[in-house]
């Protein structure tokens, strides 16, 4: 990749759209949470953790994941993590996040959900005034886990009804349908909240088709096997959904065995509106900017792909008009400059 394209990217005014918080956990904030909470770990030293972020497919990724959740325990660690991300992306001029998190892999090891959110939030407010990021909060439900854990956990966070963005679907894709949500994505639309789902990511199309028709979603996250129907592909380019693709993620997850086969070009080709985020970054070897500079030079893609990846993400973000304008204002400069 030319100095003219790493240049280019790192000035482009970023969106995340796919983030989950707890998967930004690095093995150094790891270890010293640990520490900070009595909490024993089977590894003696940063570098033996970091050696452990190696696994096949999703389930081996998870395992790992909620074994990393268990040292976050208080709304300190929560507005630690959450800071240490924002501090590291301001690097990569995002401009705003919407983060997920995960309240059940919490309040299922006695982590009350309020000093979750609250150690979230925290950071999330210190992030606009110390870094000018502007983000939006999204509950995400575990689907590994009955729909009647996920109706409690969204009846547990109305007291903050007013802080967040929206509703989101992640953990095991696979025999975890969308359809086993139903009721509850409808009580979120209801609450006038966003709604958003994982599909197919290791799913099948079928998935996205649910997420679609039952949950009825704002946005599809990930959505890679769409391509697998041209029916399904036909009605997300009518319909504009955004599609939140993790490209280093796929890579790591075995969804694409090299970066060069990605689908990201033929999907910004077919006209679908595809973004670029990290989903999450310490586990997958790579924040928001990491994951441009891969595509680029994994897919040859030109200045005006990377806008439109870019100019996607602004326009599915969830913003006001007024600061979504700005953002593409802001882009349209940067890409008008070269």
């Amino acid at each position: 990749m030319t100095h003219d394209i790493e240049h280019f990217i790192q000035a482009l005014p970023k969106v995340e759209l796919h983030l989950h918080i707890e998967g930004s956990l690095e093995p150094e904030l790891m270890f010293d949470l640990a520490h900070r909470n009595g909490v024993a770990l089977p590894y003696d030293s940063v570098e033996e953790i970091r050696a452990a972020y190696q696994f096949g497919n999703l389930q081996e990724f998870l395992d790992l994941y909620y074994q990393g959740m268990a040292v976050l325990r208080t709304r300190q660690d929560f507005q630690d993590l959450t800071r240490a991300y924002l501090d590291r992306v301001a690097r990569d001029n995002v401009r705003h996040v919407e983060i997920f998190f995960d309240p059940q892999g919490h309040t299922e090891r006695g982590v009350p959900f309020a000093e979750t959110i609250e150690g979230i939030l925290d950071a999330l407010e210190e992030g606009e005034r110390d870094l000018g990021i502007t983000s939006g909060l999204i509950l995400s439900i575990l689907r590994h886990l009955p729909e009647a854990d996920a109706l409690k956990t969204l009846e547990a966070a109305l007291p903050y009804r007013e802080c967040l963005l929206g509703l989101g679907l992640d953990s095991s894709e696979v025999g975890h349908p969308p359809s086993k949500f139903t009721r509850v994505f409808e009580k979120a639309r209801g609450l006038g909240l966003k709604v958003m789902a994982h599909a197919g990511e290791e799913g099948p199309p079928a998935y996205v088709w649910e997420a679609l028709d039952l949950l009825k979603v704002d946005r599809i996250d990930h959505g890679n096997r769409s391509l697998e129907d041209p029916a399904l592909v036909d009605r997300l380019v009518a319909e504009g959904m955004t599609l939140t693709v993790c490209p280093l993620s796929n890579h790591k997850l075995c969804v694409v065995e090299d970066l060069a086969q990605h689908p990201l070009k033929r999907m910004l080709d077919l006209g679908l509106k595809v973004t670029v985020n990290s989903d999450d970054p310490s586990y997958f070897g790579g924040y928001l900017g990491d994951n441009y500079r891969a595509v680029a030079q994994a897919l040859d893609l030109s200045r005006v792909d990377l806008a439109q990846l870019a100019s996607n993400g602004i326009e599915g973000a969830f913003l006001t008009p007024e600061r979504k304008a700005a953002l593409l204002d802001e882009l349209n400069g940067h890409l008008a400059r070269g």
